[in-house]
């Protein structure tokens, strides 16, 4: 069924990076190293407990509600502000600091360290497979061997960690109803949006053959404001998006018509963000690593959103959560927590607003957490966060608020704002055909 929508990928073993570990590393996971390749243990000063399988649901939560938060006990272990920024440094990414430092109202509140994030059973019997049989070709733009789980769950280099980022699991087939704001000198407008996720990668029962160079189907349309309302776009992403380049389309209600995007990638804008996101910042990053080095610096403990609970609870006013210049602090949660470090370095010859990206993974569920953007001449520009949360149902570990900061002009985006709507639908049916130029066309009809 997926062939016939996609380009059939051949699985050539050309220009391999990085070759799969062997029995006796893969036989760690789910061992010293937990099934999806984060350590199990805590830190030695036990400020980082050890994992223990994720959180569970808490009492009374049924399918359907908006997350209760598990941790809502807990109290601030303290509070960092512009006036003693500088001796946490070290453990923030350099944009944090930045915010800090131009906002004198703005703070984090750091609470205890709680490793949530967990995944199907299949998810990690996957990884574990994977951790063998997974590699990277095409100069690392695709993956072969590797379906459903984590494909590198012991990487080797930073190429292998952005993949697990791109391929980690977000569930099977989502509906979701949220909005996203576009904060301009402090003023927030705001987006509505009906949107379709169905993630070939991750299905139950996927095989790399039947899989193909297929990774995810997407769609969305506007229903407010009135003006873009009916506006819709749908996305065809490819596993290897230099062998097959991403394919979208957008219809637009003033002509009632579907038109081919010449590119949806890179560095292009996104649509309806006023021109504060590229394409590829959707999730922190996605799509082709071709135009960058990857670059594993290691993995380091830092201070990152984690556990967002509370700007996720039900019936938030989104006026209450955008504030001018920020996020409101008051609503965040953050944790100390060791994550991956990678730096993205732009290849010659090509271009991009950033040209250094250093990003920040999750150990336990290779989400970024956040990323400092630097421009070409090597000046901090951007940040983003993404905050996450445990979607009980699932079971997954995945942002339920991502921002992308301007530094230099104080404007930023902000995408996921979803209290005042429906929880997210983790079982809605849907298909390929759902994610084609004339079922866009039908639904603006």
């Amino acid at each position: 069924m997926y062939r016939k929508l996609g380009v059939i990928f051949l699985t050539v073993l050309a220009s391999q990076v990085q070759a799969k570990v062997d029995s006796s590393q893969a036989a760690r996971l789910g061992q010293d190293l937990t099934p999806l390749g984060a350590e199990r243990a805590g830190n030695a000063e036990g400020s980082i407990p050890p994992w223990e399988g994720g959180v569970r649901p808490p009492a009374g939560y049924q399918p359907g509600m908006h997350h209760p938060d598990p941790f809502s006990g807990d109290q601030p272990l303290f509070r960092i502000d512009a006036q003693d920024v500088e001796g946490f440094r070290a453990k923030l990414p350099a944009g944090l600091v930045d915010l800090l430092e131009r906002h004198a109202d703005y703070y984090l509140q750091v609470y205890p360290t709680r490793r949530s994030a967990a995944s199907p059973e299949r998810i990690y019997a996957a990884t574990r497979h994977n951790a063998e049989h997974a590699e990277l070709i095409e100069n690392g733009n695709g993956v072969s061997g590797a379906v459903a789980g984590i494909p590198f769950p012991i990487p080797q280099s930073g190429m292998e960690v952005i993949w697990n980022h791109l391929l980690r699991y977000r569930g099977e087939q989502t509906r979701i109803i949220n909005n996203q704001a576009v904060v301009i000198n402090g003023r927030a407008n705001l987006i509505k949006r009906d949107r379709y996720l169905l993630y070939v990668y991750n299905r139950t029962g996927m095989t790399p053959d039947e899989l193909g160079n297929t990774l995810l189907y997407y769609r969305y349309q506007v229903t407010a404001p009135a003006k873009l309302s009916g506006t819709a776009l749908v996305v065809q992403d490819p596993l290897d998006q230099v062998l097959t380049t991403r394919r979208a389309w957008r219809y637009s209600p003033s002509d009632r018509r579907v038109r081919r995007l010449p590119s949806l990638a890179y560095d292009s804008v996104q649509p309806d963000t006023s021109g504060l996101a590229t394409a590829d910042v959707v999730d922190a990053y996605n799509g082709a690593p071709d135009r960058y080095e990857w670059v594993l610096l290691g993995k380091r403990e830092m201070l990152v959103p984690y556990n967002s609970y509370k700007v996720h609870q039900q019936g938030l006013a989104y006026d209450e959560i955008v504030l001018p210049g920020t996020l409101n602090p008051a609503l965040l949660r953050y944790e100390l927590h060791r994550v991956w470090e990678v730096e993205a370095r732009l290849r010659t010859g090509y271009s991009h607003p950033y040209a250094t990206r250093r990003f920040y993974l999750d150990e336990d569920s290779w989400s970024i957490l956040a990323a400092d953007l630097y421009d070409a001449r090597g000046e901090l520009v951007g940040l983003q966060e993404s905050h996450p949360i445990s979607y009980y149902e699932v079971p997954m570990f995945n942002s339920t608020l991502e921002t992308l900061y301007h530094l230099k002009t104080g404007n930023y985006f902000v995408d996921g704002l979803d209290n005042n709507e429906p929880m997210y639908d983790f079982d809605y049916p849907m298909s390929p055909q759902d994610f084609t130029p004339q079922a866009l066309r039908r639904a603006g009809n």
